[in-house]
């Protein structure tokens, strides 16, 4: 009999000291990550919480590496994140990132780039079957993002440029945060940029598919509740009524979604074909 993992990260605040006073204040992260664990554990899943301050990269750089240890061929695992999305410049040519950055999970201590996340997902055993969704803002590729943060782009996305209305709280760490944070710390993220480039991890990108809360040049929505990628989400299992495979279950929650929030569906790797038309969260 398969084995399923779940690990489920949501992080309604940042560490104000690592983040030079900013606490990246959001709603509904934590709801996001209990809703999707009680949804891994229905589908039959081992499920582990990180929530806010345990939500940091050593905490889940360990969940991630134990259960590589444990999950063999045919097993799944299922990865969530509810969060701060952000990007920090790879001017070490590491990868082939088409914008020259690379995007950032905002964890509790720091941002977790996603070639340090690839690197963790590769660690899995071939046929492994890896199953990521990310809430979070994913602004960059084939746009300058600080033309998404205009309140021209605000009006346009949201319908909105006030921010006390929950509507408009996006889920991108502030651009100009971005940069100063970036400047602080750049000797540490190019080292790591180029420790990743050097080590690299013998079989290229993870296996896995991804469905994520919007496009690169979106912006993606918290909420009272839930965020929108993940209510939505939610609304479309329907506690388990659904029954087709990732594709179907990525339009079908493009379908729900409004055009400025366009859900992406990635295939990285080479997964199975076979794991791509399989209902999502089938151990």
């Amino acid at each position: 009999m398969a084995t399923g993992l779940s690990l489920h990260i949501g992080l309604n605040t940042v560490d104000p000291a690592r983040y030079d006073g900013w606490d990246g204040r959001l709603l509904a992260c934590e709801n996001d990550a209990r809703d999707m664990a009680a949804l891994a554990k229905d589908a039959g899943f081992s499920d582990t919480v990180l929530l806010t301050a345990d939500g940091t990269v050593d905490n889940v750089t360990a969940e991630l590496r134990e259960a590589a240890k444990r999950l063999h061929s045919g097993d799944a695992l299922l990865l969530t994140y509810s969060g701060h999305g952000g990007q920090v410049p790879d001017e070490t040519g590491g990868d082939e990132e088409p914008d020259a950055l690379d995007e950032t999970l905002v964890l509790y201590d720091r941002e977790f780039l996603d070639d340090e996340l690839n690197r963790e997902l590769a660690r899995f055993a071939e046929g492994v079957r890896i199953l990521a969704l990310l809430d979070c803002c994913h602004s960059g590729t084939g746009i300058e993002v600080r033309d998404v943060l205009t309140p021209e782009a605000l009006r346009e996305q949201f319908g909105t440029e006030d921010r006390d209305a929950i509507e408009t709280v996006s889920r991108l760490m502030p651009v100009d945060r971005q940069g100063a944070i970036y400047q602080r710390d750049k000797g540490f993220y190019q080292e790591l940029q180029r420790e990743l480039g050097r080590r690299g991890n013998g079989r290229g990108a993870a296996d896995a598919v991804l469905i994520s809360a919007c496009q690169d040049n979106q912006l993606a929505a918290d909420g009272r509740v839930n965020g929108k990628f993940t209510g939505t989400l939610l609304d479309v299992w329907d506690k388990g009524a659904f029954r087709g495979g990732h594709r179907a279950f990525h339009r079908a929650i493009v379908g729900r979604m409004p055009p400025s929030q366009s859900p992406n569906l990635h295939v990285s790797g080479h997964p199975a074909e076979a794991f791509l038309t399989q209902r999502p969260f089938t151990v």
